[in-house]
C-alpha cells in the first residue's frame, strides 16, 4: 500500500519503518526539513539510535507530495499538533483514505479524544468526505519497536473493514494488531495512563517501593476505569492492551517520557526543569487538564489524577502523599 506517517519523531520514525520494513511505499513527513535531510543522509534518528532505517522510506517537507495517493494516512504528530496538522492536511485528503491516529491524548479546551479531533477538523472543512478513524494504542514504545521486539498494539474502529486494513498493514511476526470496536476507550486510556505514569514516576523519585507503585498503578486504572464506564466505555478495553498493557509499560520503563519526568519531579526539580531535562514532549502534562474537566463533568472521583495536578501546582509532594494514604475508609469494589 501507499502510506504517509505525519511526524518523524520517535514514534513516526518507528513505525514508518515498520510499514518499509513490511513492503508497503512509505513518505515520511515533517515540517523540518533538516530533520528530514539528515535521517535520509545517516539513516538513523538520533533518538532511535539502534534503529537502522530502510533506504526504501520516502520524505517529504510538503504535505501535498507526502499525501498524494496515500491510501493510509497516519497521524504521528505530538498531541497538541493533531488539530493543526488535520487542518493543514484536510484539503489533500480523499474519499477511500483511512486516517490513523497514533497519539495518546485529549485536547485540552475541547476534551476531544485526538480521532474526534481530526473528525472534528473534517466536518468543518471538508464535510462531504467520510473517511474511517482508527485509533491505533497500545504498550509499544518506538525504541522496541525500531529495534523489531515482540510487541502488541490494537487498531481500534467502529468500522470493521478499516480496522482490518490497518491490522494487515501494520502487522509482522514482530508486531502482532489486534481490533477493537471501542474507539473511546482504547484513546482515553491512552491519555489517561500517561497522568498514572507521572505519579509513579513521582513515587520513584521520592524513594518509595514497589508496593507504593503496584497500589498507584491498580488504583489508577479503577479511576481510569470508573471514566470509561461513566463515558461510555467497554469495561473490557481497560483490562486489554490499550489499558492495564500500556499503563504497565509507562509506569515503569525506561523509555516512559511520563515517568522519566515524574521522577525529576519526585526528586525535587522544578517542574518546567522537569520537562527540559526530558527533551521531548511529556503527553501527561497535556492530558491532564482535560482529564480533570472531563471527570468533574461526569463526576467521577478521581483523587490520584487530582493529586498529580495539585503536585505540578506546587503542592509538597509528601503533604500530597499523606493526604492521599488519610483519605476516608472506603470499599474496593462498590456493591452491585
Amino acid at each position: 500500500m501507499q502510506i504517509a506517517v505525519l511526524g518523524a519523531g520517535t514514534w513516526g520514525t518507528a513505525l514508518a519503518r515498520l510499514l518499509v520494513k513490511n513492503k508497503h511505499h512509505v513518505t515520511l513527513w515533517s515540517k523540518i526539513p533538516q530533520e528530514l535531510e539528515a535521517m535520509q543522509r545517516t539513516h538513523r534518528h538520533p533518538n532511535l539510535p539502534e534503529a537502522v532505517i530502510p533506504e526504501a522510506l520516502q520524505y517529504a517537507s510538503m504535505l501535498d507530495r507526502a499525501l498524494a495517493g496515500a491510501e493510509i494516512i497516519v497521524f504521528a504528530v505530538p498531541s497538541p499538533f493533531v488539530r493543526a496538522t488535520a487542518e493543514e492536511a484536510a484539503p489533500y485528503l480523499k474519499e477511500g483514505q483511512i486516517l490513523v491516529d497514533v497519539a495518546k491524548g485529549i485536547e485540552k479546551d475541547s476534551g476531544l479524544t485526538l480521532t474526534e479531533v481530526i473528525g472534528d477538523v473534517l466536518q468543518a472543512k471538508r464535510p462531504e468526505l467520510a473517511l474511517p478513524l482508527v485509533a491505533l494504542s497500545g504498550p509499544t514504545h518506538a525504541e522496541e519497536v525500531s529495534r523489531d521486539l515482540p510487541s502488541a498494539i490494537v487498531a481500534a474502529c467502529r468500522e470493521d473493514a478499516a480496522a482490518h486494513r490497518v491490522q494487515d498493514a501494520f502487522m509482522n511476526e514482530n508486531f502482532r494488531v489486534y481490533t477493537n470496536h471501542d474507539v473511546h476507550g482504547v484513546e482515553l486510556c491512552g491519555a489517561l495512563k500517561n497522568i498514572i505514569a507521572l505519579a509513579a514516576g513521582i513515587s520513584d523519585g521520592l524513594g518509595f517501593g514497589d508496593n507504593t507503585k503496584a497500589a498507584l498503578m491498580t488504583r489508577g486504572m479503577a479511576e481510569m476505569t470508573r471514566l470509561g464506564l461513566a463515558l461510555g466505555c467497554e469495561p473490557s478495553t481497560f483490562s486489554g492492551l490499550a489499558g492495564y498493557g500500556d499503563l504497565i509499560v509507562t509506569a515503569t520503563s525506561v523509555h516512559s517520557r511520563n515517568h522519566r519526568c515524574g521522577v525529576y519531579i519526585g526528586q525535587g526539580v522544578p517542574v518546567p526543569e522537569a520537562i527540559r531535562k526530558v527533551g521531548q514532549v511529556v503527553e501527561g502534562m497535556n492530558a491532564l487538564p482535560a482529564a480533570q474537566a472531563l471527570s468533574s463533568r461526569c463526576q467521577v472521583e478521581m483523587p490520584l489524577v487530582d493529586a498529580v495536578a495539585m503536585v505540578l501546582d506546587g503542592r509538597d509532594v509528601r503533604e500530597t502523599v499523606l493526604s492521599l494514604m488519610t483519605r476516608e475508609k472506603k470499599r474496593e469494589f462498590s456493591r452491585h
